[in-house]
């Protein structure tokens, strides 16, 4: 349950980027959800329609896209097959796993400033 922990933080986040921008309401969320990230989609959904009410975002949707886990070699940037050996094979390189396949990023908030 730790996206209710995330949603909360969140929340905090965006409460305090709208307070230093003067905002009178924050229209829309997107945030970008990456597969290895650890967080379950629907329960972090949930948490944030909970949470919402009551703050500036209570009018707020939430967009999620979900970022699929690709990984990559470091020495040659090949792509790795989905659920192949997480080694390059012309290199031997282990695969780094590329950009926002574990992440939760906040990506835009849309807001109504004076």
């Amino acid at each position: 349950m730790h996206e209710y922990a995330l949603i909360q933080t969140l929340l905090r986040r965006v409460e305090e980027e709208a307070r230093g921008r003067g905002a009178l309401a924050v229209h829309r969320l997107e945030v970008r959800l990456g597969e290895l990230s650890g967080v379950d989609p629907e329960l972090f959904l949930t948490a944030y329609e909970t949470f919402r009410e009551g703050t500036i975002c209570a009018r707020a949707p939430l967009a999620v896209t979900r970022v699929p886990a690709t990984w990559s070699c470091p020495t040659c940037r090949r792509a790795i097959a989905h659920g192949g050996p997480l080694r390059c094979e012309p290199c031997r390189a282990p695969a780094r796993l590329d950009e926002g396949g574990d992440a939760l990023t906040l990506d835009r908030i849309e807001m109504e400033v004076e």
